[in-house]
């Protein structure tokens, strides 16, 4: 197969930035998919519907004449948001769901929540009104191994907290182990979803150190063993319409990344769908790409599925080793190497 066309898809779990970031970053993402889930975690964090409507505008202002996007907001959920805040953002139809960072999971992550138990009654309220839970899904005790975060995750934080609201339902985002796999399978309803990223289907945890320490690889959740890669994969491309497509694009300037204490994030808009249609044809499995990119993931937030279409060619290219980002420069996923697929339509 030379040339693949999709219903256009979308990207559930993106990381636009703000100010002259947002401008450099938004064109990549605009161009290919219909609409984002637009990640809160600014600084400050995005904690209150105002602040979220006021972060879309500024979106919708960088967003290049003549493209097609819709930014999907959500809430960055703290020990002390108010559960009225929940109800408030639900009323809008702007807001499509609260974001759960662990305090000190991952990037400007340090308001997020010191403790399940404080946010209960915005849970209950979450269930109530029918808006989704986004999930960072890691604990942060500094005992756990970084490996067997989500594992332990699982377990200790989502398995209780599934069974204490049965009404929630979550997106268990940037999954990245067999067990996280297994939870989303093991169950006999879509209550709970899954993103996965093209950068976890295609690189296991050797990719950190292939010739030397390698920061532009460095993401959160880490990259995990083959085996947990493996599983991903299979999950992508089973059909399951529990599992669907969020590249966690996360750009970071170079400095940031290439420094004694990095910053977590690969960025993977300029190519996002292209490593994809790599992963999926590595399993023989081009085509379930469509179902997993443009289908699964409306469906399960009750959405209407794009009418557009995207075209991708099997044409290899030579990725820039950096690209400009405002006033500094960021290093995309496959930097100075080739990405097979590209999207000419």
């Amino acid at each position: 197969m030379q040339r693949l066309t999709l219903r256009r898809p979308d990207d559930w779990h993106l990381h636009l930035r703000d100010g002259p970031i947002l401008r450099a970053v938004l064109p990549y993402t605009a161009r290919v998919f219909r609409r984002a889930i637009c990640m809160p975690n600014l600084t400050p964090p995005v904690r209150t519907v105002d602040q979220a409507l006021a972060y879309r505008e500024r979106i919708l202002t960088a967003l290049p004449e003549g493209l097609d996007f819709e930014p999907l907001m959500v809430l960055y959920l703290t020990d002390t948001t108010p559960p009225q805040e929940v109800v408030r953002g639900k009323a809008t139809g702007l807001i499509h769901g609260v974001k759960l960072y662990p305090a000190g999971a991952t990037t400007n992550s340090d308001a997020g929540v010191t403790d399940i138990a404080r946010v209960d009654r915005v849970l209950a309220e979450l269930a109530e009104v029918g808006l989704p839970l986004l999930v960072h899904g890691e604990v942060t005790a500094s005992h756990v191994d970084l490996f067997d975060r989500e594992a332990v995750f699982i377990d200790q934080v989502l398995r209780p907290l599934i069974a204490r609201h049965s009404g929630l339902r979550v997106v268990f985002e940037h999954l990245t182990t067999a067990e996280g796999v297994a939870f989303v399978q093991e169950r006999d309803d879509d209550r709970v979803a899954a993103t996965l990223t093209a950068h976890h289907l295609l690189l296991d945890r050797n990719a950190l150190f292939e010739g030397g320490l390698r920061p532009h690889r460095y993401c959160l959740p880490v990259l995990k063993r083959a085996r947990h890669r493996e599983a991903l994969l299979a999950a992508a491309t089973s059909g399951d319409p529990r599992f669907f497509l969020g590249t966690d694009s996360a750009p970071h300037p170079i400095g940031a990344k290439e420094s004694a204490c990095g910053c977590a994030g690969m960025f993977t808009a300029p190519d996002a769908l292209g490593l994809y249609a790599e992963a999926f044809e590595s399993a023989g499995a081009l085509d379930k790409l469509e179902a997993f990119a443009s289908e699964h993931g409306p469906r399960w937030y009750g959405m209407p599925l794009n009418e557009g279409r995207v075209t991708l060619e099997r044409s290899p290219r030579r990725v820039e080793p950096v690209l400009p980002m405002g006033e500094e420069q960021v290093v995309p996923m496959r930097a100075g190497g080739a990405v097979q697929w590209q999207v000419v339509a």
